[in-house]
């Protein structure tokens, strides 16, 4: 049965009234709204920046423009980004970041202090993410299938000569997965294995827990602040794959204290924070 005119007006204007009471009443809807727009509104910047990248076709380079039109949505959200240690970065060669992982928010402080010439490596089912996943393929993200070891250590193997061959930076969450529990997870040694066979320095970047504007398992998003610390690079020339393991546990080991360090200040309680003692001193 079809609805007359007048329904149509009345189901919107109950619509209308509903979403402002739902987002002023039930934090829980404010949070999902949220999220919503958080995703939508990058799907709808990765349409507008495809055919712009398209130009050049697949090139790192292309993550300027990436960059560019990311940078806006902190200010949308009200979230603060403080970027301390950018002096860090070595000035003219390649290396690999390594990161902690705490959510879908981590693309913030990624865009803030993204250096030149460097790409994520990023989980395979990126690429099928719409528009998004296009965008990120358009500027050089290098995707990793890892469910199928060969594959990723295939591709690692690829990235080790891009590294020196076209003098590109890799992005690696060495967690492997989101951590909402306000620590860090072991580290994966992929990151580490891929800087020792280059030979490349390894720069270790630290997102402040994002416990006091957000938290998934309280359905809690408000505004905040978030602090990036980039850390000393660490050297491997002369290591080989038998370092790695001490190598993956002494960086995790670092940018955990810091983590610990920036973090306290931010800190709300609630859920969101782990309980003492359950991952914190996680050995690989």
């Amino acid at each position: 049965m079809e609805l007359w005119p007048g329904a149509w007006t009345v189901l919107l204007l109950l619509l209308l009234l509903l979403l402002p009471t739902l987002w002023f009443c039930a934090p829980s809807a404010k949070y999902f709204f949220k999220m919503a727009f958080y995703n939508g509104w990058i799907l709808f910047l990765a349409v507008l920046a495809i055919p712009v990248c398209a130009v050049r076709g697949r090139n790192v380079e292309n993550m300027k423009i990436l960059r560019l039109m990311l940078l806006h949505i902190k200010y949308l959200y009200g979230i603060r980004v403080e970027v301390r240690g950018a002096h860090h970065f070595p000035p003219s060669q390649p290396y690999v970041v390594v990161s902690n992982h705490q959510s879908s928010l981590d693309l913030l402080g990624m865009m803030e202090v993204l250096p030149g010439r460097c790409v994520p490596i990023a989980k395979r089912e990126l690429l099928w993410a719409g528009s998004a996943g296009l965008a990120c393929w358009l500027a050089g993200v290098i995707f990793i299938d890892r469910k199928r070891t060969g594959d990723a250590i295939s591709v690692m193997s690829e990235v080790a000569q891009t590294l020196l061959t076209q003098d590109v930076r890799v992005w690696v969450f060495p967690e492997g997965t989101r951590n909402h529990n306000g620590s860090m997870l072991p580290f994966k040694r992929g990151a580490f294995h891929l800087a020792v066979q280059a030979q490349v320095p390894i720069v270790p970047i630290v997102m402040s827990s994002y416990q006091d504007f957000y938290c998934k398992k309280e359905r809690r998003f408000t505004s905040g602040r978030c602090q990036v610390r980039v850390l000393p690079p660490v050297p491997t020339e002369g290591l080989t794959p038998d370092d790695v393991p001490e190598l993956a546990d002494r960086v995790r080991h670092s940018m955990l204290t810091i983590f610990r360090e920036i973090s306290a200040a931010g800190r709300g309680g609630g859920d969101c924070r782990e309980k003492p003692g359950a991952l914190g001193e996680a050995r690989l």
